[in-house]
């Protein structure tokens, strides 16, 4: 199944950090109220990946400007960065509580603004815009000829939005190899699955019709993912290489037995008993290898 020599002790490692994620995840969306726990948790693995291994980034130095640049298109899911943000030592989260969504010191907020978020490379709010945005980002390395990588995490519900079809033709077209899609397929968006909401299968072929190679996974496996990300050529800006999609099934809510494939559970609070509940429910389904 596994064609990379992955050290499977570094997966372990990358594993744990996500159980803890997951935790403290769930234990920040008690405190602040509110948020969008289906999509948060479908996307760990990756983001942890990304954050602790893969991206040449560093949590001291948040725009150094030979980062690797990762867009969170599917903005609503923010809490997943604030609190990795948070295990890395850039915030506590006693700080993010009292800063999240009041009027007078506001510095997060369900949708991440980078003005007040300096690790947040693009503000979120409407949909279908960060992918055309890492485009921008991606040319400007070719320009600029710099050798950082652009990572961007799409939802599949939000493959709805057009200007991702006009995003990826254009990413095919100047063949933009130093450009990374992430699609988030957990086949669940707000108002339900999303093969009944609007159809986006067969993604593969699309992506590559689009001009795009495609490694497709399952992005709640950490090995998958370590594989996947292991897996990308040189992230050279000059030479005109087919961009990269990753497409990436996972769970909505995974971790959580009674919030997996759930859309109810796309958006909202948690209340003190779910919460109990849903720690104890990820520590049950918390992966042993």
């Amino acid at each position: 199944m596994y064609t990379y020599n992955i050290d499977i002790e570094m997966v372990k490692e990358l594993e744990a950090k996500c159980l803890k994620i997951r935790k403290d995840l769930l234990n920040f969306i008690y405190r602040i109220g509110m948020g969008h726990l289906g999509g948060e948790l479908s996307i760990v693995e990756v983001c942890v990946a990304l954050y602790y291994k893969y991206m040449n980034y560093d949590p001291k130095n948040p725009k150094w400007e030979e980062r690797d640049r990762l867009v969170l298109s599917k903005g609503h899911c923010s809490e997943t960065l604030y609190t990795i943000f948070s295990d890395m030592g850039m915030y506590t989260m006693d700080y993010m509580v009292e800063h999240f969504e009041c009027l007078d010191k506001a510095k997060f907020g369900m949708h991440s603004n980078r003005k007040y978020v300096p690790a947040i490379e693009v503000s979120a709010g409407s949909l279908g815009h960060g992918l055309t945005v890492a485009l921008g980002l991606a040319l400007g390395a070719r320009k600029q000829k710099k050798n950082w990588r652009t990572f961007v995490i799409v939802g599949d519900g939000e493959l709805d939005e057009g200007t991702n079809w006009e995003a990826l033709m254009a990413g095919g077209h100047h063949k933009l190899g130093n450009l990374v899609a992430i699609i988030d397929k957990n086949q669940v968006q707000m108002t339900g699955p999303t093969a009944t909401v609007m159809n986006i299968d067969p993604l593969d072929d699309k992506m590559r019709a689009f001009g795009w190679d495609v490694i497709e996974i399952d992005g709640n496996d950490m090995y998958a993912v370590c594989e996947a990300l292991q897996s990308l050529p040189p992230a050279d800006p000059v030479s005109r290489r087919r961009p990269v999609c990753i497409i990436s099934n996972t769970i909505k809510g995974k971790g959580v037995d009674f919030m997996e494939g759930n859309y109810k559970w796309h958006g909202g609070g948690i209340a003190k008993e779910q919460l109990e509940q849903a720690l104890a429910s990820v520590e049950k389904n918390r992966r042993i290898r």
